[in-house]
C-alpha cells in the first residue's frame, strides 16, 4: 500500500453485521460484564474465578484502548468499550459468547481468530504486523476501513496453565493515512508545473491529512513573500480550485512564525498559546492557539508552511517527523515549479514577442488570432500570423509554420516573418512575396548546412472594397471559409481552393486564387496542429474543422478562433495557430475602458457598461446578462493578476461581444462546469450558463477572457 514504507497490511474482511441487542441507551462493558450470572459459562462463578483471569478482565474493563480477553478452549469473549466501538453492531450480543460464534468464517481466518488460537496453543505471545479491517463504529454509522496493530499475550492461571488470550489493538489508521497521504503528496507534487500548482496541492494535503483549522504557504517574491492560506470552513467549489490560489503579500515582519522560520530556515512548535496574535490578520488567525511552522529552504528559494489548530494541540515526535518529510517534498516541487515558471516564460516571452501585439482595426472587418503553444509549453515553436495594412490600403494576411519546436525554429519564424512584411510593403503580390521568401529560406538553410529547414506558409491579399482575397499556398493546408446562411438559411463552409505549391526552399513556383467574402463571412487560416492527430488521417481532421465552422454560432473571428483549437478531438503536441478575417454585416459600435487595480474597479465597470449599452439601445435582458459576466470577469482578473484590466466592448446587430484583458500571468482559464460556484469561481460558471460562447485568448502581455451574446431578432425588430 502506497506510503507505508513498501509493506503491504494483511486485509481481513468486514466484521459480520448482526442487529444490536437491548435498548437505545448502552450500558458500558463494565456494568454488563458485573451485573451478569456467569454460572453457566466456561468462565464459571464470578466468586471462583482464577485471581489472574480476574486482574484480567479487571485491566481490560478500565483500560481505554480496545483490548478483550477470550478464555478457555471456547474462546468466550469479554472485552471493554473501546474494542465494543471497534465491533459495532456485534456489541451487545458478543459479550461472553464463543468468538467462533460472534464472528462466523471471519474467526477461522488466519489474520484474525488464527493469530488467537495460535498464541493459545503454543503459549507464546505474539504481535501482529498491520491489519487492515473493515469496522462500523455505531449501529447507524457507516463501513469504514481501518488499520490496527495487534499485541495477544498469554494468560497463565495460578496452576501456570494457559486460561485464555488478552488482546490489544492499538489503531494506527491515522498514522497509516497519513503516510498514505504522504505518497500522494509526493505524486501529486511531482505533476505541479507551477508554485500556483504547487500552492493548491500543499493546501489540500494539510486540510485534509491533518484536518487542520488553519494552513498557510509563503514563498519568496523579490525581497518579500507572498503567501495563500486556507482555514477550516471555507466554502469551495470546482471553479475555485481551477482558478489560481489567491496570493497575498506577507509583511516582513519577524514576529510572524511564517516569516521567522523563512528567515532562519529554524522550525517551531507551539502546543498551547497566542502564535498569531501579534500579525494576525483577522479573527481566524487570533483564534489559533497551536502552530506548526516549517522552513521551505532550497538553493533558490526560502518559504515556509504552516498548520494550526484553535484548540490546544500536542507535537508529537511522529508528528513532526511527518511534517519535516512533507515541508522537504514541498520545498523541491516548489523550488522546480520556479525554474519552470522562469523557463516557460521565456520561451513564452520570445515566442509572443515575434507575433504581432495588435491586429489592424477596419471599419467593416473584423480580424482576431491565437496561439497556443504544445508540446510542455515550456519551448518555443514556429508556427506565426501576421496581419498588416499594405500602402495601398489593402490588408495583407499571413500563416506559417517552421518546422520545430525550439529556439532555433522561432528563430528562423521570426526572420521569415519580418522578412514577408518588408516584401509585402514592396510588392504584396503573393507569387512575388513566396518567391522571395523562397530565396531567403534556402539561404539561411545554405548558411546553416542544414536542408531540413521545412517552412509552410499560406498569404493572401483583402481588398476591402470590394472583399476579395487573392491569395498562394506554399505546402500549407488551405483556409477555412465560413458563408453565411443566405436567405436565413443555415451557414456552411468548406475549404478554399487554393492552389497547391511546394514549401519554401525548394525553389518553386505559385500560382494564386481568389475567394469573395460576402458581408457575414469569414475565412480562418490555421496551421496544421489544428487538424493533424497522430493515427488519425488529414482529411478526419479536415473535416471535423469545416463542421465546427459551419455549426458555429456566428461568425465572429474570435469566436471562430477559439473554437478552431478544439475543433478535433484528441491532443496535439504541435503548436496551434490560427487568424480569422470576418466580413461585418454592418460597422460596429466598440468602447474601451481601462479599469485600476482597486476595488472600486467593478463598479465604475459596470456603470460605464449601462450607459453605453443603453446609449446604442441594447436590449435590456442582454445588457443585464453581460454586466454581470463582465463584472465578475474583471474582479478575476484585479484579484489574480495583480493588475489594471481592460474592457472592451464591440456591438454590431447580430452580437454583443466583451472582452477583459489583463497584464498578468494567469495563463489560460479552464472551462468549469460547477453546479455550486462560490463568489471566487462563479464568474465562470455565469459566462457558461449566459453566454452563446466564449473563451480565452493568451497576449503577448498578459490573458483575455471574452464571451460573446447573439442579440434576438424579436428583441431588435
Amino acid at each position: 500500500m502506497a506510503g507505508t514504507g513498501g509493506v503491504s497490511p494483511s486485509v481481513i474482511p468486514a466484521l459480520p453485521a448482526q442487529a444490536a441487542a437491548g435498548s437505545t441507551g448502552r450500558q458500558n462493558c463494565a456494568e454488563l460484564v458485573r451485573g451478569r450470572d456467569w454460572s453457566d459459562t466456561e468462565f464459571g462463578p464470578r466468586d471462583h474465578w482464577d485471581p489472574a483471569v480476574s486482574a484480567t478482565v479487571e485491566l481490560v474493563l478500565s483500560s481505554p484502548m480496545p483490548m478483550a480477553y477470550t478464555h478457555g478452549d471456547g474462546f468466550l469473549m469479554i472485552y471493554n468499550d473501546a474494542y465494543a466501538d471497534l465491533i459495532g453492531t456485534l456489541h451487545p450480543a458478543a459479550l461472553g459468547r464463543p468468538a467462533a460464534e460472534v464472528f462466523g468464517d471471519l474467526w477461522d481466518s488466519r489474520g484474525f481468530g488464527g493469530a488467537v488460537d495460535e498464541v493459545y496453543r503454543s503459549g507464546r505471545s505474539r504481535l501482529e504486523p498491520e491489519t487492515q479491517l473493515t469496522v462500523v463504529r455505531n449501529s447507524n454509522g457507516r463501513p469504514e476501513q481501518a488499520f490496527f496493530t495487534r499485541a495477544h499475550s498469554v494468560v497463565h492461571d495460578r496452576r501456570d496453565q494457559v486460561a485464555g488470550v488478552l488482546t490489544v489493538a492499538a489503531e494506527t489508521t491515522q498514522v497509516t493515512r497519513r503516510l498514505q497521504n504522504l505518497g500522494d503528496l509526493t505524486s501529486r507534487l511531482a505533476g505541479a508545473l507551477t508554485v500556483d500548482d504547487v500552492a493548491r496541492v500543499v493546501l489540500g494535503y494539510a486540510m485534509s491529512s491533518f484536518d487542520v483549522d488553519h494552513c498557510a504557504f509563503a514563498v519568496d517574491d523579490g525581497g518579500a513573500y507572498r503567501y495563500v492560506r486556507r482555514i477550516r470552513g471555507e466554502m469551495l467549489d470546482e471553479a475555485d480550485e481551477r482558478l489560481p490560489p489567491v496570493w497575498k503579500r506577507l509583511p516582513n515582519d519577524p514576529r510572524a512564525p511564517i516569516v521567522a522560520a523563512a528567515q532562519t530556515g529554524q522550525a517551531s512548535f507551539e502546543a498551547d498559546g497566542e502564535p498569531l496574535r501579534a500579525v494576525a490578520a483577522d479573527r481566524h488567525e487570533r483564534r489559533i492557539r497551536a502552530l506548526a511552522t516549517m522552513p521551505l529552504r532550497t538553493p533558490l528559494l526560502s518559504g515556509a508552511l504552516t498548520i494550526g489548530y484553535r484548540e490546544p494541540h500536542r507535537w508529537l515526535p511522529a508528528e513532526r517527523a511527518l511534517l519535516d518529510a512533507a515541508a522537504l517534498l514541498v520545498a523541491q516541487a516548489a523550488e522546480r515549479a520556479r525554474r519552470f515558471e522562469a523557463q516557460h516564460g521565456t520561451a513564452q516571452l520570445l515566442q509572443r514577442s515575434m507575433l504581432p501585439e495588435h491586429l489592424p482595426e477596419l471599419e467593416t472587418f473584423r480580424i482576431a488570432a491565437r496561439y497556443d503553444v504544445g508540446v510542455d509549453g515550456n519551448a518555443a515553436g514556429g508556427d506565426f500570423y501576421d496581419a498588416f495594412r499594405l500602402v495601398d490600403g489593402r490588408l495583407a494576411m499571413v500563416l506559417g509554420d517552421v518546422a520545430g519546436h525550439d529556439v532555433r525554429a522561432a528563430a528562423v519564424m521570426g526572420q521569415v516573418r519580418a522578412a514577408l512584411r518588408a516584401m509585402a510593403l514592396t510588392d504584396p503580390a503573393p507569387p512575388s512575396v513566396l518567391a522571395g521568401l523562397d530565396r531567403l529560406v534556402g539561404s539561411l538553410g545554405a548558411e546553416s548546412r542544414n536542408e531540413e529547414i521545412f517552412v509552410t506558409v499560406v498569404y493572401g491579399v483583402l481588398d476591402p472594397s470590394d472583399g476579395t482575397i487573392t491569395m498562394a499556398s506554399a505546402g500549407h493546408p488551405p483556409p477555412v471559409l465560413r458563408r453565411a446562411g443566405q436567405g436565413g438559411g443555415p451557414p456552411t463552409a468548406e475549404l478554399v481552393k487554393v492552389p497547391p505549391g511546394a514549401p519554401l526552399g525548394l525553389g518553386g513556383r505559385w500560382q494564386t486564387g481568389q475567394v469573395r467574402l460576402e458581408p457575414g463571412d469569414t475565412i480562418l487560416m490555421f496551421s496544421d496542429g489544428v487538424v493533424e492527430r497522430r493515427g488519425h488521417a488529414l482529411t478526419e481532421g479536415l473535416d471535423a474543422l469545416v463542421a465546427a465552422a459551419a455549426g458555429a454560432v456566428s461568425g465572429d473571428p474570435r469566436n471562430l478562433c477559439s473554437l478552431a483549437t478544439s475543433a478535433v478531438a484528441g491532443s496535439t503536441d504541435d503548436d496551434v495557430a490560427v487568424l480569422a478575417v470576418e466580413h461585418a454585416v454592418a460597422m460596429s459600435r466598440s468602447g474601451t475602458m481601462l479599469v485600476p487595480a482597486e476595488p472600486t474597479g467593478p463598479s465604475r465597470v459596470r456603470q460605464w457598461m449601462t450607459t453605453r449599452l443603453r446609449e446604442w439601445s441594447v436590449p435590456e435582458p442582454v445588457i443585464g446578462a453581460a454586466i454581470l459576466c463582465t463584472s465578475e470577469l474583471t474582479t478575476n482578473a484585479l484579484l489574480h493578476a495583480g493588475t489594471p484590466a481592460r474592457v472592451h466592448i464591440d456591438l454590431n446587430a447580430e452580437r454583443l461581444l466583451v472582452s477583459v484583458a489583463d497584464e498578468g500571468t494567469r495563463g489560460t482559464v479552464i472551462r468549469a462546469h460547477a453546479d455550486t460556484m462560490s463568489s471566487r469561481g462563479r464568474g465562470l460558471g455565469l459566462i457558461e450558463e449566459l453566454s452563446d460562447s466564449w473563451g480565452t485568448d493568451p497576449t503577448v502581455r498578459g490573458t483575455t477572457v471574452w464571451f460573446e451574446m447573439l442579440i434576438p431578432r424579436t428583441l431588435t425588430d
